[in-house]
């Protein structure tokens, strides 16, 4: 029974992942809304806060991942 709570609070970086480029998708077209000249630049940042966030959502799900396997 732990291991699968564990295993869950260690899946919810997936979701926090999922709210944050949400988030930054939304400020990015915000952005390039009020100032079009600047959209290469801001296109570029978003990637790069996007791949971060996935980045962290495939740390947790490879985390919880390894506590079923190794602890179950």
């Amino acid at each position: 029974m732990m291991i699968a709570i564990g295993a869950g609070i260690a899946a919810l970086a997936c979701l926090g992942a999922g709210v944050s480029i949400g988030i930054a998708a939304g400020k990015a077209t915000e952005a390039v809304a009020r100032q079009p000249e600047a959209e290469a630049k801001i296109t570029k940042l978003l990637l790069l806060g996007g791949a971060l966030a996935e980045a962290t959502a495939i740390y947790g799900f490879v985390v919880a991942v390894l506590i079923i396997v190794l602890l179950g």
